[in-house]
């Protein structure tokens, strides 16, 4: 086994613990809530009524779809802001995706309601515009790093710029650009809880009714499967990342 693989079994092992800590906590919440209520009051005014499965399953739709966009996206843009006759290029893209960080999420959302109406669409703009840059930045960085030398050789060889790119360039910025990945959709994870305010569902329904009833218990309803995806996301990427270093025997 190389040892690229080997340091990427702790990841892959955590990741799976994690992922059962979340199933459990969406199958049976019940448990954790009984243990939440030995120390926090429960107010009582405001019950759940949707079932955490589904809230898991809208919360799950809502980031895979603008994640993988925003991926796509942003991965073509990146290898076009890379080529030789795209400088000009590569500086607006970093520009244009830097502007769009700068724009507060619920702000995004509070302008985007009045144009698409409440629910998915103002939602998945936000999370689209905030999940491009991660990817689009690792990707320019990671082909941009791989070393002069490596380049000069293999054009030496007889690669052509495709080739280059796809045989040589690419392979080798892939840690760096998984890293852009797992950032984009670690943050769009957490930022989904933001589309429960203009009706898009998903874990940010407890939290919000909780925060206006003031109810701790119901907070934790939503932000404890927010925090473990999270987990299981970033841990999973990680293990990704680790596995696709040079290997060693």
């Amino acid at each position: 086994m190389s040892r690229s693989n080997r340091g990427a079994w702790p990841y892959w092992t955590a990741a799976a613990v994690l992922a059962a800590l979340f199933l459990l906590v969406i199958f049976r919440w019940a448990w954790f809530e009984s243990l939440a209520l030995l120390v926090l009051p429960r107010k009582n005014i405001l019950l759940p009524r949707t079932p955490l499965y589904v809230l898991a399953a809208q919360h799950l739709v809502l980031v895979a779809a603008t994640s993988a966009l925003a991926m796509a996206l942003a991965f073509v843009l990146g290898i076009a802001a890379t080529r030789p006759a795209a400088r000009e290029l590569r500086a607006l893209l970093i520009r244009l995706s830097s502007l769009a960080e700068t724009f507060p999420s619920a702000a995004v959302l509070a302008l985007s309601v009045p144009l698409l109406g409440y629910g998915f669409k103002p939602t998945f703009l936000a999370l689209f515009l905030y999940a491009i840059l991660p990817v689009l930045r690792n990707t320019i960085v990671g082909i941009e790093g791989v070393a002069a030398a490596v380049v000069e050789a293999a054009l030496g060889m007889g690669f052509d710029r495709r080739s280059l790119l796809w045989q040589i360039q690419l392979p080798l910025a892939l840690p760096v650009i998984l890293a852009g990945v797992r950032i984009s959709v670690v943050i769009n994870i957490s930022a989904a809880t933001l589309g429960a305010a203009v009706g898009a569902g998903g874990f940010g329904v407890p939290i919000v009714s909780g925060l206006r009833s003031l109810d701790p218990v119901l907070i934790l309803r939503g932000s404890i499967p927010v925090a473990l995806l999270a987990l299981v996301a970033d841990t999973a990427f990680r293990a990704v990342e680790r596995s696709r270093l040079p290997r060693s025997c």
